[in-house]
C-alpha cells in the first residue's frame, strides 16, 4: 500500500518565524554556494519583514503543517506596463521535501497574489548553472529574459556613488 501524499499548505510568515526564515536564507545560500555572503541577522530580517516599514513578505510552504520551504518577495513597478509587479527574491525548498509540490504551490500562491493585487507580472532571477530550477520554471511556462544583464551596486561601490564619486568610463 502506498503512502498518501502529504498535504501542501502555504501560509504567511509571522514574527515568530523570523529564526526559521533566516535558517531558510542560510540553507539557500549554501545551495547557491554563496554562504559567505549571508550577513543578515534575525534583527535585520525582523525589521525588513515586520518593522515600521516592511520591505518584503514571506510565504512558508508546509508539508503536513511543517515548514519546509519559503518564498521571499516584494513589489516592484513596471513603467512599461504602468502596473506593479511582484519580484521573487528567494525561493527555496529543503532537499528532502523537493518533488512534493511545495515549490509549485508557493509559485501558484504568488501568481494568485500578483493577480489579486493588480500586478502585471511576476519576476525572479536564477543562477545560470541551476539547471534543475531552470527546468522547473520552464515547465511552469516561465520565459527566460536572455537579452537582459543584471547589474548590482553594493558595499564600497554603492557608498562611493552615493557620495558622488565615480571613475571615468574605461
Amino acid at each position: 500500500m502506498s503512502t498518501p501524499p502529504r498535504p501542501v499548505t502555504i501560509r504567511a510568515a509571522r514574527p515568530a518565524d523570523v529564526p526559521l526564515v533566516l535558517a531558510f536564507i542560510r540553507e539557500l545560500a549554501v545551495y547557491e554556494r554563496l554562504e559567505d555572503q549571508v550577513v543578515a541577522t534575525e534583527a535585520d530580517v525582523a525589521a525588513g519583514l515586520f518593522g515600521a516599514r516592511p520591505y518584503a513578505e514571506v510565504l512558508l510552504g508546509c508539508l503536513a503543517g511543517e515548514p519546509v520551504g519559503f518564498a521571499l518577495f516584494f513589489h516592484n513597478f513596471s513603467t512599461f506596463l504602468g502596473k506593479p509587479g511582484l519580484y521573487l527574491e528567494d525561493l527555496f525548498v529543503r532537499p528532502a521535501a523537493r518533488g512534493a509540490g511545495v515549490g509549485r504551490e508557493l509559485l501558484a500562491r504568488l501568481a494568485r497574489l500578483a493577480i489579486e493585487r493588480g500586478c502585471g507580472r511576476l519576476d525572479w532571477a536564477v543562477l545560470d548553472w541551476n539547471e534543475p530550477s531552470i527546468g522547473f520554471y520552464r515547465s511552469l511556462g516561465a520565459a527566460t529574459l536572455d537579452d537582459w544583464t543584471t547589474f548590482r551596486l553594493s558595499g564600497d561601490a554603492l557608498a562611493r556613488l552615493a557620495r558622488g564619486e565615480w571613475a571615468p568610463a574605461p
